[in-house]
């Protein structure tokens, strides 16, 4: 498996497990900020690696009346500002190609939204801007499917690619983990992260919204590391009932601490530590 690197920290299989984290969405600058330094606080203290996310736009609500942020242009002074206060590695969507050209100018990851992992002038883009590419695996494909997205990216020279499970549609509302996934997508040949919380995500659920079950975030997360993976993705609020997207699978800030300390033990309970 390669080892992808973004700035300094190390994703792979002979590294330690990295942490993605984040509101997310950007709802104002002293949220995200006072967010980023507490994830950051937090990380240090579990000695886990840490990269912020939040993005800047959620193109995919839905509802035309649903919070999307605050666009590129704001956002991304919003998260530069997070990198320059904080010395943070930057993760958010990217939509259009033009948008990837534009955000690769702060972002350190450009991450593809699971319903856009087939959109091929998207993932050209996203890669040309030689970034890493973070691909969401759509709720609609098979895990080998990924193969094909995979080598979209590494058509352009690109081979800092890294593959998130999030899972699967199943029936109306409702997602399923299989964690067949995860050896899965690492058959390919590059490090796979597990999206605890969109996993638990209900979309549609709230009719005009997507709803969730928050409660089993630690579960998913205790379990993906157990079967193997080489990061976790989670959105984080301080008060996620009050969040303007994903409340109801977001975990809260107060809780994620006693999680990571719990994903740390299986972590190096796996290397024989």
């Amino acid at each position: 498996m390669r080892t992808v690197e973004v700035r300094g920290i190390p994703i792979g299989s002979e590294h330690p497990a990295v942490l993605i984290a984040g509101p997310c969405v950007i709802e104002n600058k002293r949220l995200i900020l006072d967010t980023a330094k507490a994830l950051q606080e937090i990380a240090v203290s579990v000695d886990i690696p840490f990269i912020f996310k939040s993005s800047y736009d959620k193109a995919n609500r839905s509802s035309v009346r649903s919070f999307r942020g605050p666009g590129i242009t704001e956002g991304l002074k919003i998260l530069e500002m997070v990198k320059k206060e904080l010395d943070l590695p930057l993760l958010s969507d990217v939509h259009t190609p033009e948008e990837a050209k534009f955000a690769a100018s702060v972002l350190d990851i450009l991450q593809i939204p699971a319903f856009l992992c087939r959109q091929t002038d998207l993932i050209l883009a996203a890669a040309m801007t030689g970034k890493v590419v973070n691909v969401k695996k759509g709720q609609f494909l098979a895990p080998w499917d990924m193969k094909n997205i995979v080598e979209k990216i590494e058509s352009t020279g690109n081979h800092q690619i890294l593959l998130t499970e999030r899972g699967t549609s199943f029936g109306y509302n409702n997602l399923v983990t299989d964690f067949r996934s995860l050896p899965i997508l690492r058959g390919l040949g590059y490090p796979v992260i597990f999206d605890a919380t969109h996993s638990v995500q209900l979309p549609g659920g709230a009719g005009n919204a997507s709803s969730g079950q928050r409660e089993f975030v630690p579960h998913l997360a205790r379990a993906a590391m157990a079967v193997g993976c080489d990061g976790l993705f989670m959105e984080v609020h301080p008060k996620p009932d009050q969040a303007l997207s994903d409340g109801p699978n977001m975990v809260p800030l107060s809780e994620l601490k006693s999680l990571l300390l719990q994903v740390k033990q299986i972590e190096r309970a796996l290397r024989g530590e």
